[in-house]
């Protein structure tokens, strides 16, 4: 079973409850809706769906944050190299071939003559050669198409926008009144426009975690300010692609997962992972590559988008996906661990978690399982990238969705209404039966003693068949 999680951006007009049962036990731990294409009706249509299959899968909604999108046009419009046209922040007035309308009204006053437009995720390109009474000039530069509301990006230069618009308060509101577990907010580019969201979720008194999505260059300047306050990070390759040279793109993901690692969030990586199967049921060699070496990277999850949403094999998609992560796991853990840095150790927590998963090599524990209210000691197991999965049994039922981001978890949701050697001994027979351990192996075992009020504070070892029956060599758990 693969440790990697996998996201998967649904569709309204495909997301009914046999769909989503299949992909879940395909491997998707994560429902993605892309507000950008689904209106209030079709994202209370995924939720309610996706809740049919199972409590337990997590849904994430994005925001559309300060973007620039082209109006709409009548018909798909065709560019020639060399042709000249004019881009006019005119949000409300359609798109056509000599006038390019587009959602932001102050365009003219944030460019400058020599920068490039790029249209439909870099697609089409035009440079600006003057602007004249709020109109930019521009020169296109190659051939190509361009359709309704597709993206503008202008690398190199700061858009001024303003960090929500009103489409995206109005969806986190709903998103409060839905329960949904993730807010994915776009084009993050500081600490404040996190913040800005948070505000509004602590106004609306929820506990929905947020994701900052990393696509532009001011995001990557503060990078380590949005880790911060950020419950996780989404690398969305698509824009970032385009507002960065595209050969750093993979030296910024391998940074931005090492930094989130240190900082024991979540990281996902987006954007074409599978994009040929949108219309091919089988991957290139190079997409494989990528997927293998973001796994390689130790990134907590990976994400299919238009592969879910429309394309024609979504199923094969996270079968593919699946498979790929099962396998680099594995290959990766043939030469040993992930090997991740463990000499910043900053408290008690980290310290027994890295000893729980040392002792996985050194002692041949085949398990661990650990409880939480928060969260905070499974991330940090999950941070050290272990061989094999831990069991991360949830007094929360949302904080089992929570931890559905976080590489090689088996999060379970238990009401704590029993006594923890109870809660812990049923966990352990689950494990025995999915096939996870057997009654020789060692088994590893976090949690907090006195009530649980210091915290995480010892880690106890034994083998399972001793766990089960305490009456043999001694009780594993401590008594209530």
């Amino acid at each position: 079973m693969k440790q990697t999680k996998i996201v998967c951006s649904i569709s309204d007009f495909r997301c009914d409850v046999d769909f989503l049962r299949k992909m879940f036990f395909a491997g998707m731990n994560v429902v993605r809706i892309n507000t950008a294409h689904a209106s209030e009706e079709g994202i209370r249509k995924i939720v309610k769906n996706t809740r049919a299959v199972s409590p337990h899968i997590a849904i994430l909604i994005d925001t559309k944050g300060p973007e620039v999108r082209s109006t709409i046009a009548d018909a798909p419009i065709e560019y020639k190299t060399g042709e000249t046209v004019k881009i006019v922040g005119h949000p409300d007035e359609k798109t056509a071939h000599d006038v390019i309308n587009v959602s932001y009204k102050d365009l003219a006053q944030d460019v400058k003559v020599g920068d490039h437009i790029l249209f439909d995720d870099g697609e089409l390109d035009m440079e600006v050669r003057c602007i004249e009474n709020g109109e930019v000039i521009v020169e296109v530069q190659n051939d190509g198409k361009l359709g309704s509301r597709k993206s503008v990006n202008i690398p190199g230069e700061h858009i001024d926008l303003p960090t929500l618009t009103e489409k995206d308060i109005r969806n986190i509101h709903l998103a409060v009144e839905l329960d949904i577990d993730f807010i994915a907010h776009s084009f993050v580019r500081s600490a404040a426009d996190v913040l800005e969201v948070q505000k509004i979720l602590d106004e609306c008194q929820s506990d929905i975690k947020i994701i900052s999505k990393i696509e532009n260059q001011e995001g990557l300047d503060n990078i380590d300010d949005i880790i911060n306050v950020s419950y996780g990070v989404m690398i969305a390759r698509g824009d970032l692609g385009i507002e960065v040279p595209i050969e750093q793109i993979p030296g910024i993901q391998r940074s931005i997962i090492r930094k989130c690692i240190d900082a024991k969030k979540p990281v996902i990586v987006a954007t074409q992972m599978l994009h040929t199967m949108i219309n091919n049921p089988r991957p290139t060699r190079a997409e494989v590559t990528d997927i293998a070496n973001a796994i390689y990277e130790r990134t907590d999850a990976l994400m299919l988008s238009g592969e879910t949403a429309s394309g024609k094999y979504p199923l094969e998609a996270v079968q593919t996906m699946a498979r790929i992560a099962e396998r680099a796991e594995k290959d990766i853990h043939k030469l040993g661990f992930f090997n991740v840095p463990t000499n910043n150790l900053k408290d008690q927590r980290e310290f027994l978690a890295k000893n729980a998963i040392e002792a996985t090599e050194y002692l041949g524990v085949k398990g661990i399982i650990t409880d939480s209210v928060t969260g905070q000691t499974a991330r940090t197991l999950a941070s050290f990238r272990g061989p094999n999965p831990v069991l991360a049994i949830c007094y929360r039922e949302k904080l089992q969705r929570w931890l559905n981001l976080s590489y090689g978890l088996l999060p379970l949701y238990q009401e704590r209404n029993k006594p923890s050697q109870h809660i812990f001994r049923a966990a352990l027979r689950m494990l025995r039966q999915k096939g996870y351990i057997g009654v020789d192996d060692k088994i590893a075992y976090l949690s907090a003693s006195m009530g649980g009020e210091c915290g995480t504070n010892f880690l106890e070892i034994n083998k399972v068949e001793y766990a089960l029956e305490p009456n043999l060599k001694g009780d594993f758990f401590p008594q209530e």
